[in-house]
C-alpha cells in the first residue's frame, strides 16, 4: 500500500494527530495556524479550545496528560516566548510529555521585530531545557515528523515541540 498523499499541510498534521491518538487541541489563535483550528473544530474527534495564554495551554495538556488524555498546544512564536518557566518547572521537571506546535515567525522576510527575537532564542530555549523539537519545512515530511515526535514524547515522558516553518505554511505575518 503506498503513502497517502496529503494535499496540505494541515492534513497531515491531523492524520498525525489522529494516528497518535491526541485528541485534545488546546490553541492561542493565530492566523498561520487558522486551517489547522478551523479543521479539529469541525472534526468531531478531537475536543478544540482557545486558552487565553500559552502558559494556560500547556497546564491544560499537562494535566490531561496526567490524566491519560493526549493533547497538543497550538501557538506562534511570540506565544512560545512566555513558556519558559513552565516548561522548566513543570514539563520537563515531571516529565510531562507536552506537545507543542509553533507557527515559526520573526523568519524569512517577516518585518516585526519582536517575532525576530523571539524566533532567534526559541531554538536555544528548547535546547537548554533539553526539549527535543523539531522544524516541518516540506509536506512530504510532515506527517512522518509529526507522527514520530509525538510517538517520542510520550514513549520517553518528555515535551516536544514541532516548529511549523513559513516554508511549509507558506505564509507571513
Amino acid at each position: 500500500m503506498g503513502a497517502v498523499k496529503d494535499a496540505n499541510w494541515h492534513e497531515a498534521v491531523i492524520r498525525a494527530l489522529k494516528d497518535n491518538e491526541v485528541k485534545l487541541i488546546v490553541y492561542v489563535p493565530d492566523n498561520v495556524l487558522k486551517p489547522l483550528i478551523n479543521a479539529v473544530h469541525a472534526d468531531d474527534y478531537f475536543t478544540a479550545f482557545t486558552a487565553a495564554r500559552e502558559e494556560e495551554a500547556i497546564g491544560i495538556i499537562s494535566g490531561a496528560a496526567m490524566a491519560g488524555l493526549k493533547g497538543i498546544v497550538l501557538m506562534q512564536t511570540s506565544g512560545f516566548a512566555t513558556l519558559a518557566n513552565v516548561l522548566a518547572s513543570l514539563c520537563v521537571a515531571a516529565q510531562i510529555p507536552a506537545l507543542m506546535m509553533v507557527s515559526e515567525r520573526g523568519t524569512l522576510g517577516d518585518f516585526q521585530i519582536g517575532q525576530a527575537i523571539v524566533c532567534r532564542t526559541m531554538r536555544p530555549i528548547l535546547e537548554t531545557l533539553g526539549i527535543e523539537h523539531h522544524t516541518v519545512t516540506r509536506l512530504d515530511e510532515a506527517h512522518f515528523i509529526v507522527d514520530r515526535t509525538i510517538k517520542q514524547a510520550y514513549l520517553t515522558q518528555a515535551p516536544a515541540a514541532l516548529i511549523l516553518s513559513p516554508l511549509l505554511t507558506g505564509e507571513r505575518s
